[in-house]
C-alpha cells in the first residue's frame, strides 16, 4: 500500500497548471470545413429530391445536435459511429452495384471502400486500446493506495466479476439481434453505473465505501479523491475546458460522415455516385481517422502522466475533511451506551472504529464488549469485555440476529466518558457492484 501522508487529491488550478505543460496543436482546419460541407450535401443535395425515412431523420438530428459536455462520453459516440461507418464499409452491406462491379469506375470505388475500412478498423482500434489502458491504469493507480488485504482482493474480484457480466449482457444482446445503436446505448449505462459506484466508493453510499470506511485503513485523502473526481465542477471540468473542443468537433465531424454514407447508400439504388462525392467522402475519411488517432495519441499521454495526489503545498491548502459519520456522546458514571444492530444476512460486516475524547486527567478508558442474540433467542459473546482508550475492528457474521455493541462505563463512579465512534452493518458484497 502506497503511502498518501502529506497528499491530497488533485485540485483544478494544478490541473490547469499542469495541463499548460501539455497543448494541444489545434485541429486541422479542414476538420470544421469538410463537417460543414458533407452536411450540407447530405441534408441540401441528397435529401432535396427524395424525403428523409425516420431513421434517416434520426440520423439528421444527431448530426445537428451539440455533443455533450463529457470527454469519455464523445469517446463512446465516436466509437459507435466508427461502428456504424464500418458496418456500412462491409462490402455484404455494400450497394449491389459495388458488389458486381460491373464497371471500371466500380471496381476503382471499391477499392477506396476497402482502404477507408482499414483507416476506420485501424481507428477504432486504437480508441479501444486507449479506453482499456485508460480504464486499467485508473483502477490500478488506485488499488496502489488501497490497504493490501482481503479488502483489495474483493474489490478486484468484484471487479473482475462485474466487467464479465457486463461483457456477457453485451454479447447477449448482440446474439439476439440487438443494433450497434442498442449496444452502445447498452454500453454507455454501464459506464454510468461504472461511475456511480465509483462515486459510492468515495461518498459514503454505497457498499464499497461503507466496507472501507469502516474497516479502517483506507486513506480519506483517497475517498476524496474518488468521491469529487468525476464532478461537473471539479478537477476534471479543466480538462474538458481544455481538451473538449477538439473532440466535440471530431465527434460532430463523425456524426456527419456516418449521415452522408448512410444516404447515399439508401439511394444508390436509384441514382449513381457523383464524382464529387465520392471525393469529399474520401477527403473527409482521411481528415477525421488521422486527427482522431492523433487526440487520442496525445490525450493518452497526457492522462498517462497527470498526478492524482499532489503535495498540501502545491494544492496551496490542504482542508481538514469533517467525518460527520462519526458520533459523539457522553457516558455517565455507573452507566453504558448501547448500539444495536438487526442483521439480516450471513457474511454481513459488524465494524466499529472508536476512542475517548480525553479529559484534563488523560488516564480514560472504558469497557466495550460485543454480543449476539440470534432469532431463537439465543445469546452468544461475540467480543469478550475488555477496557480500552480506542478501538477499531470488525468481524464476519455467521447468523442473522441483533448485534450489540456495548461500552461500560459502569465500573467508574465519578467520571463520566465522552465517547467519539462510529458503527455500521455492511452488507454482503453483491455482484453488481463495480468500480473502473
Amino acid at each position: 500500500m502506497v503511502s498518501t501522508e502529506g497528499l491530497v487529491p488533485i485540485t483544478r488550478s494544478f490541473l490547469a497548471s499542469y495541463y499548460d505543460n501539455y497543448p494541444f496543436s489545434p485541429l486541422s482546419s479542414d476538420v470544421s470545413r469538410l463537417t460543414d460541407q458533407i452536411f450540407a450535401m447530405a441534408t441540401t443535395d441528397l435529401l432535396k429530391d427524395s424525403p428523409p425515412t425516420q431513421g434517416e431523420s434520426l440520423l439528421v438530428q444527431e448530426a445537428e445536435r451539440q455533443p455533450p459536455h463529457k470527454v469519455d462520453e464523445n469517446m463512446w459516440k465516436n466509437r459507435e459511429q466508427i461502428e456504424e461507418i464500418l458496418f456500412m464499409l462491409e462490402p455484404t452491406h455494400w450497394p449491389r452495384a459495388f458488389q458486381q462491379q460491373s464497371t471500371v469506375e466500380d471496381a476503382e470505388l471499391v477499392s477506396l471502400l476497402g482502404r477507408l475500412q482499414e483507416n476506420f478498423k485501424s481507428t477504432l482500434s486504437t480508441l479501444e486500446s486507449f479506453q482499456a489502458k485508460n480504464s486499467e491504469f485508473v483502477f490500478n493507480t488506485v488499488m496502489t493506495y488501497m490497504p493490501q488485504d482481503f479488502r483489495g482482493t474483493i474489490i478486484r474480484q468484484q471487479r473482475d466479476r462485474s466487467e464479465r457480466n457486463k461483457q456477457a449482457a453485451i454479447d447477449a444482446l448482440i446474439s439476439s439481434g440487438g443494433s450497434i445503436r442498442d449496444k452502445y446505448a447498452l454500453l454507455w449505462e454501464q459506464q454510468m453505473e461504472r461511475r456511480r459506484q465509483l462515486a459510492e466508493l468515495g461518498s459514503a453510499t454505497g457498499v464499497y465505501k461503507t466496507l472501507m470506511k469502516y474497516l479502517v485503513g483506507v486513506p480519506e485523502v483517497l475517498m476524496d479523491f474518488i468521491r469529487q473526481i468525476n464532478d461537473d465542477q471539479g478537477p476534471m471540468e479543466e480538462q474538458r475546458q481544455r481538451y473538449g473542443p477538439p473532440l466535440y468537433s471530431l465527434t460532430k465531424m463523425a456524426h456527419s460522415i456516418r449521415l452522408l454514407l448512410s444516404l447515399l447508400w439508401g439511394r444508390l439504388e436509384t441514382s449513381k455516385l457523383q464524382k464529387n462525392q465520392v471525393v469529399i467522402l474520401e477527403e473527409a475519411a482521411d481528415v477525421y481517422t488521422s486527427e482522431f488517432q492523433r487526440f487520442i495519441k496525445f490525450i493518452g499521454e497526457v492522462f498517462t502522466n497527470s498526478p492524482f495526489f499532489i503535495t498540501a503545498e502545491d494544492a496551496g491548502t490542504l482542508s481538514i475533511r469533517k467525518d460527520d459519520d462519526y458520533k459523539e456522546i457522553s457516558v455517565p458514571a455507573g452507566s453504558a451506551h448501547e448500539v444495536s444492530l438487526t442483521v439480516e444476512s450471513v457474511n454481513s460486516y459488524i465494524a466499529w472504529d472508536f476512542s475517548l475524547v480525553q479529559g484534563k486527567l488523560n488516564v480514560q478508558d472504558i469497557g466495550f464488549s460485543v454480543e449476539c442474540t440470534n432469532l431463537s433467542g439465543e445469546k452468544t459473546l461475540i467480543l469478550p469485555y475488555q477496557r480500552y482508550e480506542a478501538n477499531q475492528g470488525n468481524f464476519c457474521t455467521c447468523v442473522p440476529g441483533n448485534y450489540k455493541l456495548i461500552w461500560d462505563n459502569s465500573y467508574s463512579s465519578f467520571f463520566k466518558k465522552v465517547l467519539r465512534y462510529k458503527v455500521d452493518c455492511i452488507p454482503p458484497v453483491v455482484d453488481s457492484v463495480s468500480i473502473d
